[in-house]
């Protein structure tokens, strides 16, 4: 089969179709990039010391250097929304920060010198359904959002030939939700208060629709895929029962999904850690294309899933990153790559990634091994 171009590549596999190879991301989202430290090891590792920017600071996941990109072989490259010009963010104590939620984090250290933030103190935690109308929700209309995105669009489209995943920065509903609210009372609320959960989806849904109606009015055209992204599982299954999310959630994401596919013709890209397997009829009926990441330690049987939901969903991701990639060898990193492609490559339908985001605990050598396994096993026909 012929070379295809990235772009060509991606969107054959996202369409169900075999392409020359299956497609790779490295740092095409925030999903799919490194966190701070693990990213600057890289950047010795190929000799590159360029200043380091970030695509996420609650997160604190990075924009990888082009230069690298490239050498990975990777298909996919992030455009991302700006940043508002006419808010600024509260003073707060030392190490802090406030978002445009008005959502306070704090860093937790999970070693000596890498950390994430979290919420430090959730403020609607105490709040009912009035509160709302006099909270200080972020502005949508903000020019700051969209600033340069006119260029920056047509730049990645016509002047590369890589598959474009976009993030307009209001793309989580339930995320938003529990960070305002409070991770442990919102999911009380789904039980003993569901107008509040919904009333307050509901704003955050109408302010990520504005936002985003924006951001995919100039770029909606110029697309191949939209991120949005809302964890809904832990390890054991989701965090609420499907009968819950079809009441409560599903609604809202229909509405979210339904308006995303009405501004664009971008693949719908669904972030969820965890086992999400007993949604994923709710998600293929809300409109998702795409699931990432598929947690493989946590779904299990990935055989299953993808004869089960291979017709209707496209998987992004399911390269292990809490025992392979940081603790397994190059050769199990090529093993493990070489499994995922038997397992989800046969038909298309599979773009190459970590499973989240890539922690400092794994070693350059292995990212590297990541990308050349899938660029030589995963080729089509498939003969792994």
């Amino acid at each position: 089969m012929a070379e295809m171009k990235p772009r060509e590549r991606v969107m054959a596999a996202l369409n169900h179709e075999e392409p020359d190879r299956i497609p790779i991301d490295i740092g095409g989202g925030l999903s799919t990039t490194l966190v701070v430290e693990g990213y600057e090891n890289l950047k010795k590792h190929f000799g590159v010391s360029t200043e380091t920017q970030l695509m996420s600071k609650m997160y604190r996941l990075v924009k990888i250097d082009e230069r690298i990109m490239e050498r990975l072989g990777s298909d996919v490259r992030p455009l991302q929304s700006g940043s508002p010009e006419n808010w600024s963010p509260p003073s707060s104590e030392p190490g802090t920060f406030v978002d445009v939620w008005g959502v306070k984090f704090k860093p937790v250290y999970y070693s000596d010198t890498a950390f994430y933030y979290e919420v430090a103190d959730p403020p609607l935690k105490e709040a009912d359904v009035k509160d709302l109308d006099r909270y200080p929700w972020p502005d949508p209309d903000d020019p700051g959002y969209t600033k340069g995105l006119n260029e920056r669009v047509k730049e990645l489209f016509t002047e590369t030939d890589y598959a474009i995943m976009a993030d307009s920065g209001f793309k989580a509903l339930w995320e938003e939700a529990y960070q305002l609210r409070g991770f442990e009372q919102l999911l009380t609320d789904l039980i003993t208060n569901p107008k509040f959960v919904t009333a307050l989806l509901e704003r955050i849904l109408d302010i990520n629709m504005k936002a985003t109606g924006k951001f995919l009015d100039i770029a909606g055209p110029y697309i191949q895929v939209f991120r949005t992204a809302d964890d809904m599982a832990t390890q054991e299954g989701p965090l609420m029962s499907p009968k819950t999310y079809r009441e409560i959630i599903k609604p809202i994401y229909k509405r979210w999904c339904d308006f995303i596919r009405s501004k664009t013709e971008a693949k719908i890209f669904y972030h969820s850690d965890g086992n999400v397997v007993a949604l994923l009829d709710e998600f293929i009926e809300i409109g998702v294309d795409i699931l990432n990441p598929v947690q493989v330690s946590a779904i299990g049987d990935i055989t299953a899933l993808k004869r089960d939901f291979g017709e209707k969903l496209s998987f992004w991701g399911g390269i292990d990153t809490q025992k392979v990639m940081p603790y397994g060898s190059r050769e199990d990193v090529t093993q493990e790559v070489k499994k995922r492609i038997q397992e989800l490559g046969p038909g298309g339908g599979y773009v190459m990634s970590s499973v989240h985001a890539i922690q400092p605990d794994v070693s350059p050598e292995n990212i590297v091994a990541m990308a050349e396994a899938c660029r030589t096993y995963g080729r089509y026909p498939l003969s792994v």
